[in-house]
C-alpha cells in the first residue's frame, strides 16, 4: 500500500497570478504567494518593486486586476480592510496609530468593548482581555497605561495585540524595526517566534537584510512588479539575495572615494540646547565626510537642527567659512550655504499632496521669480534636471510625491537641497527605509559630492554605513561627544564603546 507523499502544511493565505495596474503603471505582474501557518515569510524587493501593492491586496485595500486570493484553500474577495481583518489578517505598520488619550486596553477593544447589562462597557473584562493578550505575547505592559507616550515598540505590540483579539492568523508585518533600538528588535522577534510557534503565519517586509535572515525561513523576492523567485533561506547569503533583488552585482555597497580634505567649512564651538546637549564642538572640512554616531536619544538630531537654526542654542557658536551664522535662523543657515536633509523625510522633508515638481523647486523659489511672480519653466527645468542627475522614478513629474516609492521620495529631499548647491551637507539617517540598490546610490552621490568638495556630516544609525563611508567618527553619549575617531581606528568596538559612555575623549 502506498502513501501520498507529504507535502507539508496547507497555505493559510496565498496569491494565485495576481496582477495589478494604476493606469499605465504595472505594479504587480502575475505574482503568486503562498503563506503557510508557523512560517516567517520575508518579502524583498527594492522600492518600487511592488511590496506595498501586495501587502494592500492582502490587507484589502486593494483588489487585483487578475488573479485570485486564496484564504484556506478557497477563493475570497475582500471589499475593504474590515473584510480581511475578519478574515484574520492584520497589518502592522512601521508607525503605528492609537489613539494617544485612550488607554492600551481601550485601543485594543476600540468599537466592540464587552458590555454589561444595560449595556454598559464591561472595563474589567476588558482589562482582562487585554492583560490575558499581552501575556500571551510575553510582553509587561499595563492595560491601564495609556497611549501617549509609549514608545513605537510598545505602540507596534499594542497593534500585534489588537490583531490576536481579532483572532489572526496572518500577520502582515510593514517594516516594523525602522524606528526601533537594537533591543526593541531583539523583543519584537521574540514575539514574532510565540506567534509562530502558536501556529500563526507571518509576512515580513524590511530593507534590513540581515533581519530577514534572523527571522524568516522563506523569502519571495520581487523585482519590477514580477516575481523572481520564492526560496528557502536556508543556505542562502545576502549577497545572493541582493542579486535577486536588483537582477545584477552590486558592486560596492560604500563606494567612499579617498579624498584629501580642504580647509574647515564648518565649526561648531561648545553648543549647548539646556537639557538637550552639552558642550558639543566640532569642525567638517571642504571634501570631508564626518559621521556623528551614537545611540538613539544621544542627541544627535537635535544638533543637526541646531547647527541649521530650526532649534535655538542657548549657548556656543555656529561658523561657515569663519563668518558667524545667526542663532535660530534657518533662512541664514540657507544663505551661507548650508542644507538639511532631516531623519523624518516625509514630515520634515516633504510637502506630501504637492507635486515632486514643485518639492524639488521648494528652495529655489527666489532664484526661480521674476518680479515676484513664480517663472514655473525655470522651475520644472531646474526640477527636471536634479530629479534627471539623482535617477529618481516616476510617471510624470508633476505627479504629487506621494506617489512616490520611500527611496524615491528621499531622492526628491535630496535633489530638493542639492539644488541649492550647498557648501555644507547635513544628512540625518539618509538611507533609513530604502532599499539596498538605492541605498548604494545615496552613498555614491555622498561619495562623489565630498569629490566635489562639499563638506557633509552624516547622521546615521547603522554602523556598518558609518565606518564604510565617514573620513571621521563623532560618537555621542547622553547630549556629549565622547570620542573622535578617525577612519583608520573605526571599528563596531570603538564606536559602541563610546556610544554607551564606556570611552572617554
Amino acid at each position: 500500500m502506498t502513501h501520498p507523499p507529504d507535502t507539508g502544511p496547507a497555505p493559510v493565505l496565498a496569491l494565485e497570478g495576481v496582477s495589478k495596474s494604476f493606469g499605465a503603471v504595472r505594479a504587480l505582474r502575475d505574482v503568486s504567494l503562498e503563506l503557510l501557518p508557523g512560517e516567517a515569510h520575508a518579502l524583498a524587493g527594492e522600492n518600487g518593486a511592488g511590496k506595498s501593492t501586495l501587502i494592500k491586496i492582502l490587507a484589502g485595500a486593494h483588489r487585483p486586476d487578475t488573479g485570485e486570493v486564496l484564504l484556506d484553500g478557497e477563493p475570497v474577495v475582500f471589499h475593504g480592510p474590515g473584510d480581511a481583518r475578519d478574515a484574520g489578517i492584520a497589518v502592522i505598520h512601521q508607525e503605528p496609530t492609537l489613539f494617544p488619550d485612550l488607554s492600551i486596553a481601550e485601543n485594543v477593544f476600540m468599537g466592540r468593548q464587552p458590555r454589561r447589562s444595560l449595556g454598559r462597557i464591561d472595563h474589567r473584562a476588558v482589562r482582562a482581555a487585554t492583560a490575558a493578550l499581552l501575556a500571551r505575547l510575553g510582553v509587561g505592559l499595563d492595560p491601564d497605561r495609556p497611549a501617549r507616550g509609549l514608545s513605537i515598540a510598545d505602540q507596534q505590540i499594542v497593534e500585534i495585540a489588537k490583531a490576536l483579539s481579532f483572532d489572526a492568523r496572518v500577520l502582515v508585518m510593514d517594516e516594523p524595526t525602522a524606528a526601533l533600538t537594537g533591543g526593541e528588535v531583539a523583543r519584537l522577534f521574540g514575539v514574532v517566534r510565540t506567534l509562530r510557534e502558536q501556529g500563526a503565519a507571518v509576512l515580513f517586509v524590511s530593507h534590513r537584510l540581515e533581519e530577514m535572515f534572523r527571522i524568516c525561513q522563506k523569502v519571495t523576492t520581487l523585482r519590477d512588479g514580477v516575481r523572481i523567485a520564492a526560496e528557502s533561506l536556508d543556505g542562502m547569503s545576502e549577497d545572493d539575495l541582493v542579486r535577486r533583488m536588483v537582477g545584477r552585482e552590486l558592486g560596492l555597497l560604500y563606494p567612499k572615494q579617498e579624498v584629501t580634505p580642504g580647509q574647515t567649512v564648518l565649526a561648531v564651538r561648545r553648543l549647548t540646547r539646556e537639557g538637550v546637549f552639552t558642550d558639543v564642538s566640532f569642525e567638517v572640512r571642504r571634501g570631508e565626510i564626518v559621521a556623528l554616531a551614537g545611540l538613539v536619544g544621544a542627541g544627535r538630531t537635535e544638533v543637526a537642527r541646531t547647527v541649521f537654526g530650526v532649534d535655538r542654542r542657548d549657548a556656543g557658536e555656529v561658523e561657515v567659512d569663519g563668518r558667524p551664522l545667526v542663532a535660530g535662523a534657518p533662512s541664514a543657515a540657507m544663505a551661507a550655504g548650508l542644507a538639511l536633509v532631516p531623519e523624518d523625510r516625509r514630515a520634515q522633508g516633504l510637502v506630501m499632496g504637492m507635486s515632486i515638481e514643485r518639492n524639488i523647486g521648494l528652495t529655489g523659489l527666489r532664484t526661480t521669480a521674476r518680479a515676484g511672480l513664480m517663472d514655473r519653466g525655470a522651475e520644472r527645468s531646474r526640477s527636471l534636471d536634479w530629479a534627471v542627475r539623482l535617477q529618481v522614478k516616476y510617471a510624470r513629474i508633476a505627479d504629487a510625491v506621494a506617489t512616490l516609492s520611500g527611496g524615491n521620495q528621499q531622492k526628491v529631499v535630496l535633489a530638493k537641497w542639492l539644488a541649492t548647491g550647498p557648501k555644507v551637507l547635513i544628512v540625518d539617517e539618509p538611507t533609513r527605509g530604502i532599499d539596498v540598490g538605492t541605498k548604494a546610490e545615496v552613498h555614491r552621490l555622498l561619495s562623489r559630492l565630498a569629490a566635489d568638495g562639499v563638506a557633509v556630516l552624516m547622521i546615521s544609525s547603522d554602523l556598518p554605513e558609518v565606518l564604510g563611508m565617514a573620513d571621521r567618527v563623532l560618537v555621542m553619549h547622553e547630549g556629549r561627544i565622547t570620542a573622535e575617531i578617525p577612519r583608520s581606528e573605526a571599528t563596531e568596538e570603538t564606536v559602541m564603546a563610546a556610544a554607551t559612555g564606556r570611552a572617554a575623549i
